[in-house]
């Protein structure tokens, strides 16, 4: 399914990540799951929130560069093999990921995938699933 990940821009000094986490927690927007990349220079958090649009206008209004980006979440088993499953199948269908991150719940792995092409990527999963 395609949700809505929220990216801040962040510049590399200490306290930047906990700034945007106490800005969100303020407002009562629960940070589900999210992923930093960083260079020497500034960061990228991506965050998946749970209210994207009250979280772009109070991280905005704080000034933090935030943008929006459409990716795909899905489920699979937390077990051994299964993503693995769903990776071969999306390279079968010739699915490119520009990025992903993850985190498991009991026996469930919920999984954020950034493809290049979301329409094949929806096609290929529901062919999984089909």
């Amino acid at each position: 399914m395609t949700i809505k990940q929220v990216s801040v821009f962040l510049e590399n000094k200490t306290g930047r990540i906990n700034e945007v986490a106490k800005t969100l927690s303020q407002h009562g927007i629960n940070m589900q799951a999210f992923s930093m990349a960083e260079t020497t220079d500034f960061g990228i958090l991506r965050l998946i929130v749970s209210d994207v649009d009250k979280a772009v206008e109070v991280l905005r209004g704080e000034n933090f560069a935030v943008m929006l980006t459409d990716v795909v979440c899905l489920h699979c088993p937390n077990k051994a093999g299964a993503l693995a499953h769903i990776l071969e199948q999306l390279a079968a269908s010739e699915v490119s990921i520009e990025y992903m991150y993850a985190f498991a719940e009991d026996d469930m792995a919920n999984i954020v995938v950034r493809p290049t092409d979301i329409a094949l990527c929806e096609k290929a999963l529901a062919s999984i699933e089909g």
